[in-house]
């Protein structure tokens, strides 16, 4: 990917937010804040309308960016959006000679979870995944499939996400040969998500968290996860995962983290990590960076001054990927 840059003017990274749906001019005001910091650092800063991008209405779109002269490297950072809803802005934004930072390819490797799974299968809890249509002509297929985790307890999701605060009726499964129960969770957790069913469904082993405390409003269990994130796969931040709960503890030991994330085929992305009740540390999943979320505790100075940092030394020459 990095042949698109060839040439590219040595103007720091460009940062491509989410206008607010009722006014195209402001920033979304999720992302009010990282906006400030970005601006504040002297970051070029710009609007697209993800309403747009949605209904297919790519020129309107990306209206706010302007077309510049030779490809500029920008990081987009909002909501999520399905893998051909981000090949299709890719593709607008190209055209103006503004590169978003992850391929479509990278995006997906990033963003949906049997992409990264080869990577991460030797330090995260066990899993399978199957598409939609296998479901089909019945839940037999599935059943079959499923009885490698035989009575351990399973969690589910699609691709890129669980309902975890509808733990009893959307996510946990107890025993992965009760086929009632299976069939019920999954059912509702497919019902649920409805039109934002990302790709398909993921079984995962369910592993015992050290846990910090419950949510206080679903009573979910808050366990001791942290997000990284890495950028040209050097490690940007590790920040607590939980608004709601404590750390107590200091940040984990991260070498054996930092070099896993060498082998994800991505140049900006996340890794959640948590630790279990034997005092291990295991990967919970692989995210894309532009759109996985910062908690509200997040220290955003230091977040978009090592991004800065860099992406800076990485022009200069001082990194490879």
């Amino acid at each position: 990917m990095d042949d698109i840059f060839n040439g590219m003017e040595d103007t720091g990274m460009k940062v491509l937010f989410c206008s607010d749906p009722l006014n195209n001019k402001a920033v979304d005001q999720e992302y009010e804040q990282e906006y400030k910091y970005a601006r504040k650092l002297g970051m070029d800063v710009y609007l697209i309308s993800l309403e747009s991008v949605l209904v297919g209405e790519l020129a309107q779109a990306v209206k706010q960016v302007p077309t510049f002269e030779i490809p500029e490297r920008f990081i987009y950072r909002g909501w999520m959006i399905k893998p051909h809803d981000y090949d299709q802005l890719y593709l607008a934004l190209e055209r103006k000679n503004a590169v978003l930072i992850n391929s479509p390819s990278e995006y997906r490797n990033g963003h949906y979870f049997p992409y990264s799974y080869e990577v991460i299968k030797k330090v995260t809890p066990h899993s399978i995944w199957f598409e939609i249509g296998e479901l089909a002509n019945g839940f037999d297929d599935l059943f079959e499939k499923i009885r490698i985790f035989e009575n351990k307890p399973v969690i589910v999701k699609d691709y890129v996400k669980s309902r975890k605060h509808e733990w009893e009726d959307a996510c946990y499964i107890p025993d992965a040969s009760d086929k009632q129960r299976v069939q019920k969770v999954i059912q509702t957790f497919i019902d649920r998500q409805a039109t934002e069913l990302n790709g398909g469904i993921v079984i995962r082993e369910y592993i015992q968290l050290e846990q910090l405390s419950k949510h206080p409003k679903s009573g979910m269990p808050l366990s001791n996860e942290y997000r990284l994130f890495f950028l040209h796969h050097k490690l940007v931040q590790c920040m607590g995962y939980w608004d709601e709960a404590v750390y107590q503890q200091g940040i984990p030991e991260l070498d054996s983290f930092i070099e896993l994330a060498k082998g994800i085929s991505s140049q900006f992305f996340t890794m959640d990590i948590a630790k279990t009740t034997s005092g291990e540390w295991t990967v919970i999943e692989i995210g894309d960076g532009q759109v996985s979320g910062l908690p509200s505790h997040a220290d955003l100075d230091h977040y978009y001054k090592s991004i800065l940092e860099i992406e800076v030394n990485k022009e200069e020459g001082g990194m490879t990927t």
